[in-house]
């Protein structure tokens, strides 16, 4: 056992007073799991069942392992976690002995644990030694007159007596010594490392991010729904009244005839801008035809010309399809505002479970991903699905921007 182990629980055990409720918790606690160890006293004492009782302890790790916790939460009130990968209860015998949280379990109960447990039956002993001694002197007074061991007894009696207060004294700090003992053993043997514990940790970071962009993508989608079947609709309708009025109201003022044509105008500058910003939010054209055929009419929008090149041979999940999307969307708006490239090329393949996207143009180059909001929203928007970007952007040109992102999350 490590030192640092037995150190820290020497020092806990010390700092407590001698009597108080924690000294019979404790107790109660170590006693609970002397006959957890009886299978492998059993197999030390009985040769003959070593082999039997180690393969069972491997194969029932798991089992023992909740029974240990179970003693801990409810006699002691410790949580230790469950291991991280532990042995899938399906797999193989061969498969279950080679996974390493089931050695580290099977080292707990063929080792630690029946170790620990002869300390603490040695605790409970002295318990029992200690009542018995601090009160010889009863014992004495209820043995008959002129008993041979009445007379042995009567010239030790002062000494016994000594020796169970001592016990007294010392017991309750053996007691705290082994809890902490079994404790801090349960908990580096039973539950995970440190470098397990942060694995752990990581995965429910990547889970939560990745809850979080499915659930901004979705409210993205729900917006977009009802900007064009309630506000959008609305306008049309709107604009539909107006350009009616214009075209058959003739006997009217000209000036009121020139209100009704600026606020049809206005209408349909509201009709564009509002059907801009739903294909901004979400296009419906991605959830309609998928990632090819949105990518497809960014080119054809693109303000110079773009050569599109998509083979999609893998299955995208829609937040990864809308962030692809987007990325080349942003990407092919930098180029035009800052590039001064004549030609754009747009590749976008799926292979080994991720998506790779490359955009790359015939611009001036000496794009610098650590300046300016563009290339670090870009940056940004990948890392959200877990996605990567590198860019290769030379002084003169041209420039490369590379894009992977995991086809599922």
């Amino acid at each position: 056992m490590p030192s640092t182990t037995l150190r820290r629980a020497l020092v806990r055990s010390a700092r407590r007073p001698p009597w108080s409720a924690d000294a019979w918790r404790d107790t109660r606690f170590i006693a609970a799991g002397i006959p957890l160890a009886l299978p492998v006293w059993l197999a030390v004492t009985v040769p003959s069942v070593l082999l039997p009782v180690t393969v069972l302890v491997l194969v029932c790790a798991r089992l023992f392992t909740a029974v240990q916790r179970g003693r801990l939460r409810a006699l002691y009130g410790v949580e230790v976690p469950p291991l991280l990968r532990p042995a899938d209860a399906s797999a193989g015998l061969a498969a279950r002995l080679r996974a390493g949280v089931n050695w580290r379990q099977a080292a707990y109960h063929l080792l630690v644990g029946p170790s620990l447990a002869l300390g603490s039956l040695v605790v409970v002993y002295c318990w029992g030694a200690a009542v018995v001694l601090a009160t010889v002197y009863g014992w004495i007074w209820l043995m008959p007159f002129g008993s041979p061991l009445r007379s042995s007894l009567a010239g030790l009696d002062v000494w016994l007596t000594a020796g169970g207060a001592l016990l007294l004294v010392v017991t309750p700090w053996m007691a705290a010594l082994m809890a902490s003992l079994e404790v801090r053993s349960a908990r580096k043997l039973l539950g995970p490392n440190r470098a397990e514990a942060l694995e752990r940790r990581v995965e429910e970071i990547a889970e939560s991010r990745a809850g979080l962009v499915d659930a901004v993508d979705a409210e993205r989608r729900r917006i977009e729904r009802d900007l064009h079947d309630g506000a959008q609709q609305r306008l049309t309708s709107l604009a539909m009244n107006l350009g009616l009025a214009r075209r058959t109201l003739k006997d009217v003022p000209p000036e009121v005839m020139q209100v009704i044509v600026d606020a049809h105008e206005e209408a349909q500058a509201a009709i564009d801008e509002l059907r801009d910003l739903v294909r901004g939010l979400h296009p419906a054209v991605l959830e309609d035809r998928g990632l090819d055929a949105a990518l497809s009419g960014i080119a054809a929008r693109a303000p110079l010309p773009v050569r599109l090149d998509v083979d999609l041979t893998e299955r995208i999940a829609p937040t990864v399809e809308a962030v692809a999307y987007f990325t080349v969307s942003e990407a092919l708006t930098n180029v035009a505002k800052h590039a001064r490239a004549k030609n754009v090329d747009v590749s976008v393949r799926t292979a080994g479970g991720r998506l790779r996207l490359v955009i790359s143009d015939d611009g001036v180059g000496g794009a610098d991903p650590t300046r300016g909001t563009g290339l670090t929203g870009l940056r940004k928007r990948a890392a959200s699905v877990d996605g990567t970007l590198s860019v290769l952007s030379p002084l003169g040109g041209p420039t490369t921007i590379t894009v992977e992102l995991p086809c599922a999350l």
